[in-house]
């Protein structure tokens, strides 16, 4: 059965958004190396709505990185979205409708873990259903000030830190899970 498991860079102060406009000082080989076993083990991508539109527009003609586009063009996607009736973007299929049912239906059948990079609402809807496996941070030291966090406006969630490291930039690599029974 697949994992679908959730990355996020985050800064101490807990925002996810933008990391592009605050991130990129702490990005080094360790970092990469953990971003490459992510992209590796996706048997599938999952995303919201606005990273998918995000994610579209920019990996369908991507010069920067053509093997990352490459990758992230082939790889199944599954974007969760009530208003999106038809994604263009190659090798992708619109989730609605009963969600969590159609995302347990994905667990059993996809080969690989179902990665998930950002998307903060999908993933704290994710928690409240049950549906996440395991959440990993790549916590930068920095304190952002504004921005999205990924916990606003959510019930407790109680996880258990499985695997932690400690990048050479001071970056805190941290893996949960839920935690069950606290």
């Amino acid at each position: 059965m697949a994992k679908i498991i959730s990355s996020f860079f985050i800064s101490l102060d807990g925002v996810v958004e933008s990391p592009d406009q605050w991130h990129f000082p702490y990005w080094n080989d360790e970092m990469g190396a953990v971003v490459e076993a992510g992209m590796r083990s996706a048997g599938a991508m999952l995303m919201g709505r606005r990273l998918y539109d995000e994610w579209s527009a920019y990996w369908t003609s991507a010069e920067s990185d053509k093997e990352v586009a490459a990758t992230l063009n082939a790889v199944p996607k599954y974007v969760v979205s009530s208003t999106l009736e038809k994604a263009d973007w190659e090798n992708t299929t619109v989730v609605n409708g009963d969600v969590a049912a159609r995302l347990r239906e994905l667990k059993e059948r996809i080969d690989g873990d179902i990665q998930m990079s950002g998307s903060a609402t999908t993933v704290r809807w994710l928690l409240a259903e049950g549906l996440l496996d395991q959440l990993n941070l790549l916590v930068h030291p920095i304190a952002v000030g504004r921005g999205q966090r990924l916990f606003e406006d959510t019930p407790t969630h109680a996880l258990k830190l499985v695997r932690s490291e400690t990048f050479e930039t001071g970056v805190l690599n941290l893996t949960y899970v839920p935690a069950e029974g606290m």
